[in-house]
């Protein structure tokens, strides 16, 4: 499992806006690429973004649900980059102060992908949760790309 946590200068309730836009993730998750389409009502449970995830010419379409949350302190996903594997990513929001504490917990989302969870990934995904959390924080504070709204379906 790993965990990372960022202080953000910003309330729970501006991140998880921010949280609630599908078009923000292409922005903030390190290794999304574009966001497809989602789903009407993102982030309700069992909503979807239909993304694409990689790095040059490596690229995969998928899908990342939403598996819980209560606004505008918890969202709990499960991220899908087959056949890669998947992940259950944990967003909690805790307000301190004027500001957010952010903890981000990600873990395998399925026994294959637990096989390969090991220290030396745990340490990869927690540096780039470092950058995903340090991206999360400029778009909250406006500094981040503008993000179009990608097309909203149905579900699949």
């Amino acid at each position: 499992m790993a965990q990372t946590e960022r202080l953000i200068p910003a309330s729970p309730d501006r991140l998880f806006a921010v949280l609630s836009d599908p078009a923000s993730y292409a922005h903030w998750v390190v290794g999304s690429d574009t966001i497809r389409a989602a789903d009407r009502g993102w982030p309700a449970v069992g909503a979807k973004i239909h993304h694409r995830v990689g790095w040059g010419p490596l690229k995969l379409d998928d899908t990342t649900e939403v598996l819980a949350a209560d606004a505008p302190r918890h969202l709990r996903l499960k991220a899908r980059a087959r056949p890669l594997g998947t992940a259950h990513v944990d967003l909690r929001l805790e307000a301190q102060g004027g500001s957010t504490l952010v903890t981000m917990t990600e873990d395998a989302g399925d026994p294959l992908t637990r096989l390969a969870f090991n220290p030396l990934t745990h340490h990869l995904v927690h540096r780039r949760n470092v950058e995903s959390l340090r991206r999360l924080e400029e778009l909250a504070l406006g500094r981040g790309p503008a993000t179009p709204d990608p097309p909203r379906s149905d579900g699949d």
